[in-house]
């Protein structure tokens, strides 16, 4: 796997015909994403690395959409053509870089693959888990999006690490703050799990384009990107090659 700061790459293209950049959901790593390049053909999936976690654990997380979106936008090199694909959290934060890559004039995404997460703007939230103490914190997240890998609930140290890092995404989350604004004219494909199609309120990612619009559902909840992995990226093939891929000119 080739690896830089911002970037984890498991298979490097000569000639890809689109690059994917995918952010993970709240805890989570690039490593559940670029194993997709194996069943993509032609398309180069690079997994956003963030700091506080993984390689990058030494450094202080970022705990505001803003910041993150800034540094996303500063330092990585979203290489042309290009589509952003993001899960839960990363749907959001995927959604976020789209805007401020438009509103600062640079190069836009083909496509804004969203998956399991609600449209802004999100109800104002009263009870802020991200401040609860970590036994509490951890019960909360495990009943929401299932329990933590029993060698983490094992390991003190590790166990330690991984609420760390939970703890920062879930803050992003929770004191996100929505700024309206024009909607987007790149075309968004929202992805949800059927058992929470209704409760993320899916259907109303359509306000957020001019564009194109599609919504796909796939049996399961939250995480149903794992069991349906093979017509999850199924969908997302048809859904880029149905793009007019256009290269910048050198």
């Amino acid at each position: 796997m080739e690896s830089s700061k911002w970037l984890a790459i498991r298979r490097r293209l000569p000639a890809p015909v689109i690059n994917l950049y995918c952010f993970a959901h709240a805890g989570g790593s690039p490593g559940e994403y670029v194993i997709w390049g194996d069943q993509l053909s032609g398309v180069q999936v690079c997994g956003i690395k963030l700091p506080g976690r993984a390689q990058r654990w030494k450094e202080s997380p970022l705990r505001r959409m803003t910041e993150l979106v800034d540094a996303l936008i500063t330092e990585v090199k979203f290489e042309q053509p290009f589509a952003l694909f993001g899960h839960s959290l990363g749907g959001l934060v995927a959604f976020e870089v789209a805007r401020a890559l438009r509103d600062r004039g640079l190069p836009q995404p083909v496509e804004l693959l969203i998956s399991s997460s609600p449209p802004p703007p999100l109800p104002t939230r009263s009870t802020l888990v991200h401040t609860w103490p970590d036994d509490e914190f951890q019960a909360e997240t495990e009943r929401r999006w299932g329990e933590l890998p029993e060698r983490v609930r094992q390991d003190p140290k590790l166990l330690s690490l991984s609420l760390n890092t939970l703890r920062s995404d879930v803050e992003i989350f929770e004191t996100y703050r929505h700024c309206p604004g024009d909607p987007l004219a790149v075309p968004i494909t929202a992805l949800v799990g059927d058992e929470e199609r209704q409760e993320l309120r899916t259907d109303a990612w359509r306000e957020h384009t001019t564009g194109e619009f599609a919504l796909h559902s796939f049996p399961g909840g939250h995480f149903y990107l794992r069991p349906q992995r093979e017509q999850l990226l199924r969908v997302i093939a048809h859904s880029l090659s149905n793009k007019q891929i256009v290269r910048p000119a050198l």
